[in-house]
């Protein structure tokens, strides 16, 4: 199953680099809060489907979940991110290399995964490998847009 999820750690490398960088009328975290952020994401997510049991899953109606798959937009500032995917306080550039080489073989190992393997997201319900795929496209360039907007002090 192909996706753009190699591009998208591509563009999150750029930044590692403006790691320290911060904008408070953009948002309160750190470009390097971001990147952790999504990198977290990626291999939770990641993780919790390589787990998950194609018998477990049960569709269910979110009309949130279509909203922002269709639109393929996350709005700012709505939601708070689970306790698991909070960086800690002090990120290094070193700390952002070690989980982008694990996002890396994160993302390989999605090949391996049946396509009826789900991710349990806290607001969508459960989400089966293609939407999952699509929701951390979604996620990953929400937070890309975010970084664009602290170093471009928009």
């Amino acid at each position: 199953m192909k996706n753009n999820l190699d591009a998208l750690l591509n563009q999150l490398e750029h930044y590692i680099s403006k790691n320290e960088t911060i904008n408070l009328q953009v948002s309160q975290s750190t470009v390097g809060w971001q990147i952790e952020h999504s990198l977290l994401t990626i291999n939770g997510v990641v993780s919790a489907v390589h787990k998950s049991n194609p018998k477990d899953y049960h569709w269910k109606f979110s009309l949130i979940k279509i909203m922002v798959l269709a639109t393929k937009k996350i709005p700012r500032g709505k939601a708070k991110a689970p306790k698991v995917v909070v960086p800690k306080a002090d990120i290094t550039c070193a700390d952002l290399e070690h989980h982008l080489a694990k996002a890396r073989d994160t993302v390989k190992s999605l090949e391996l995964v049946s396509r009826d393997n789900y991710f349990e997201h806290p607001y969508f319900g459960k989400l089966k490998l293609k939407e999952t795929i699509r929701f951390l496209e979604i996620h990953t360039t929400h937070h890309l847009n975010i970084i664009e907007d602290i170093v471009n002090n928009k």
